[in-house]
């Protein structure tokens, strides 16, 4: 038996590609890795300095109405039960 280890990368590298070969790849589990195409990257400031997507940021008021909007919601929900 032949000790990995003792193995050149090369020469390693070129054994487990005609291991594939003749076994085929390798069934991979689980969710496949990200396209590299199809990932997003960091947008660029536009000419105004602003960004081109803008993050939405509520402002104290807004987080207390929209709380005062959702227990309402909720309690009518909970009250046609």
């Amino acid at each position: 038996m032949i000790a990995i280890d003792r193995i050149p990368h090369q020469g390693r590298d070129r054994l487990n590609r005609a291991i594939e070969t003749l076994q085929g790849p390798a069934t991979r589990r689980g969710r496949p890795p990200k396209n590299s195409v199809s990932v997003v990257t960091a947008v660029a400031p536009q000419a105004n300095g602003t960004s081109a997507t803008k993050k939405r940021i509520f402002t104290a008021e807004q987080r207390k109405a929209q709380a005062k909007r959702m227990n309402a919601y909720w309690a009518a929900k909970k009250k046609g039960k």
